[in-house]
């Protein structure tokens, strides 16, 4: 049951925070739509992007799980429950818009971004299949303060699989706005940027952040 409800929330996550997802690649995303139409080109090297992102979020939380599993013993453990308890709390409160204190997760980011952005400005135009998921691939790793939270959170699942798990689960629950860019991307929007929508949304992650704190979880169990 906890897993179901850690993997529900890390779609959610992905989902809520559509409209800063956009933001950020929803540029890149519409451009496999450009001058394609009547064709399902454009379609198929946006999944193919997609599918490239998506696996860079899994791999990633692959290798956090791995160092969580590290620290996941005695006091360390309860610390690192802790911060990923905040965290979540935090992106709540970020999905709500009621803070957006999470943003500046971006700059730590910049120092890696800084190497990979030539490699993938030489895969542009993605016109092919493979340029298309090398892009994505790289693209993944483009400064997120949202994607390093929830990197943060994942970690503290306690073994890397569930936590590749968890990332899967928060790629997955960007899809709508990647894949509907140019389609169906306003209708989206519009219904993820409803002000009761984004709050009711950010007090399920709150309360699962609270949920996850160790005394949360310890009074949850009797």
């Amino acid at each position: 049951m906890a897993d179901t409800l850690a993997f529900t929330t890390a779609v959610l996550i992905g989902l809520l925070g559509t409209t800063h997802c956009v933001g950020m690649c929803g540029g890149l995303a519409a451009s496999f739509s450009v001058g394609q139409q009547g064709s399902g080109n454009g379609l198929l090297l946006l999944g193919a992007y997609n599918l490239g992102r998506i696996a860079s979020y899994a791999l990633a939380g692959a290798l956090v799980g791995l160092a969580g599993h590290l620290l996941a013993s005695g006091p360390l453990a309860i610390a690192l429950r802790t911060v990923a308890a905040l965290l979540l709390i935090a992106m709540g409160l970020y999905v709500a818009q009621w803070w957006q204190g999470l943003t500046r997760l971006e700059r730590a980011g910049g120092l890696i971004w800084r190497y990979l952005r030539p490699l993938a400005s030489r895969l542009l135009p993605a016109n092919t299949l493979p340029r298309a998921l090398l892009l994505g691939t790289l693209w993944g790793w483009l400064p997120c303060g949202l994607v390093y939270s929830t990197l943060l959170w994942s970690a503290a699942a306690g073994h890397w699989l569930q936590s590749a798990w968890l990332m899967l689960g928060f790629g997955i629950g960007t899809l709508p706005a990647m894949l509907t860019t140019g389609l169906l991307a306003q209708q989206v929007r519009t219904l993820l940027q409803r002000q009761g929508v984004r709050q009711a949304a950010g007090v399920l992650i709150i309360l699962f952040g609270v949920f996850t704190l160790p005394w949360g979880f310890a009074l949850s169990a009797h």
